[in-house]
């Protein structure tokens, strides 16, 4: 077997052999492709993707339709016959159920992502003291909605690590957390600004836990925001898995190709995203 499909499945492939197979076959600049490219991506990738489908326009004259959204309800989607091509999850597991289900080839990681906490000024908030501020009844603590998406189960994969240095802890914030965002029956968020940043600022979250990535977004569209790293100790990373449906044309695989390949990946770390491990 050759081409596109065999480098989705070749699951031991090192990652810099993979990125330097990615280099070489995004090569062909105003290749014209009738269909637009479907790309489905986790809502933390718009800023990235919305760049790197553009540079891949421009290469390829070729256009990527984009839809983005939370990872576990775009998952659902395609799963139930939306039509899709790409699919860029803020985790492995949900491409990976879709490869499971015989939609799409086995996901690989290309990109990461840390969590941060996004407050203000007033909170009093910092690396330093933030569980201690979370555990505050005062404060109103602000995730995006688990199983639905990502973000939210990275936040309380957060509370289970802050079990080991508080005991009870986990409990705490699991009952305090406002689930605000990314569920099947969460507002629609802003289309003109952060929904994380305006969540905070409106005073509907005292503190908000998302990627590292949204809360750069927040700070651009509220300069008063802080953002407050993650201690070591309660810190959580997310790996990105990216996926092609079977059956997918050989645009799709391109668009692909490019996200794995050096120009696509420096897109990626100009807006915070780290590479695969």
């Amino acid at each position: 077997m050759s081409g596109p499909m065999q480098f989705f499945l070749l699951p031991r492939i090192p990652w810099f052999a993979a990125l330097s197979l990615a280099v070489c076959s995004v090569v062909a600049p105003g290749a014209a492709h009738a269909q637009p490219v479907l790309l489905h991506a986790a809502g933390s990738l718009r800023a990235a993707l919305d760049e790197a489908a553009g540079e891949f326009e421009r290469r390829e004259s070729a256009k990527v339709d984009r839809v983005y959204g939370a990872s576990g309800l775009l998952r659902d989607r395609i799963a139930g016959g939306e039509p899709a091509q790409v699919f860029a999850s803020a985790n492995v597991e949900h491409p990976q159920a879709l490869a499971q289900a015989g939609k799409a080839v086995a996901p690989l990681v290309f990109a990461r992502n840390v969590l941060c906490a996004i407050t203000r000024s007033d909170t009093g908030v910092q690396s330093a003291n933030l569980l201690e501020r979370m555990l505050d009844p005062s404060l109103k603590l602000g995730t995006s909605t688990p199983k639905a998406d990502p973000s939210g189960d990275y936040a309380f994969a957060l509370f289970g690590r802050a079990e080991a240095v508080r005991v009870g802890a986990r409990a705490a914030l699991e009952a305090k957390a406002l689930q605000l965002t990314g569920g099947p029956s969460s507002p629609p968020p802003p289309k003109d600004r952060s929904v994380y940043g305006d969540l905070v600022a409106t005073r509907k979250a005292d503190v908000f836990l998302t990627y590292c990535t949204n809360a750069l977004l927040a700070r651009r569209d509220f300069p008063e925001l802080v953002s407050v790293a993650i201690p070591p100790e309660l810190a959580v990373g997310a790996d990105y898995g990216l996926t092609v449906m079977r059956g997918a044309p050989e645009a799709a695989w391109r668009f692909a190709w490019f996200i794995l390949s050096a120009d696509g990946q420096a897109i990626l770390a100009k807006h915070g995203f780290g590479p695969p491990r």
